[in-house]
């Protein structure tokens, strides 16, 4: 398990797992004590729980480890080779509590998917090497980030564009100049 959820001990406590877990003590030793999560009793009557035994707990239940981890439902990728975009899209994304990482172009958002992992990215068409139509087809295609909501913004609103960008798995586009309510309304909605 890696990002802000990993462990570096091997053996916890009751209150640590509660706490590892983001549930109350109470609620972790009924797990404990009906035999769903495995522990060992110390000589001195005291539980442990194994690192492993806890990391498939917490998978089993879907539970997010952490109380400060976000769910990938809050996490967006932005894709644009316009720095004054970017900013634009990640300062309003922010101000309601979204967490934003920016790529300049494809590659680098290739990168961005596999150590963010985003529930949503918002993509620009027109970019320098790998535009927005091959992100999104490679995004699509992969089994392990078809999952991944794809928002596409262009300056390009044609009919041809529309088509294609639906045709490649995108879920849903905007045509620039975008408000800020009509993002915020299409990224709540994509990631409902």
């Amino acid at each position: 398990m890696g990002g802000p959820g990993k462990m570096s001990k091997e053996l916890f406590t009751v209150p640590q797992a509660a706490k590892y877990c983001a549930i109350g003590r109470v609620t972790l030793w009924k797990y404990v004590k009906s035999g769903e999560l495995k522990a060992s009793l110390t000589p001195g009557g005291h539980y442990r729980i194994l690192r492993k035994d806890l990391e498939v707990f917490v998978r089993q239940k879907g539970m997010y480890p952490l109380a400060n981890y976000k769910p990938p439902g809050k996490k967006i990728l932005i894709v644009d080779d316009d720095a004054a975009i970017r900013e634009i899209i990640e300062r309003t994304l922010s101000a309601h509590q979204y967490e934003t990482e920016t790529a300049a172009e494809g590659f680098e958002a290739g990168v961005k998917v596999s150590t963010f992992q985003p529930g949503l990215i918002i993509l620009d068409l027109q970019m320098p090497g790998m535009d927005g139509f091959e992100v999104c087809r490679q995004i699509k295609r992969n089994p392990a980030t078809s999952h991944i909501k794809i928002l596409i913004i262009t300056g390009y609103g044609s009919v041809e564009n529309h088509d294609r960008i639906i045709s490649e798995g995108a879920d849903d586009y905007l045509v620039k100049p975008v408000e800020k309510d009509t993002l915020l309304r299409h990224v709540k909605d994509l990631l409902s």
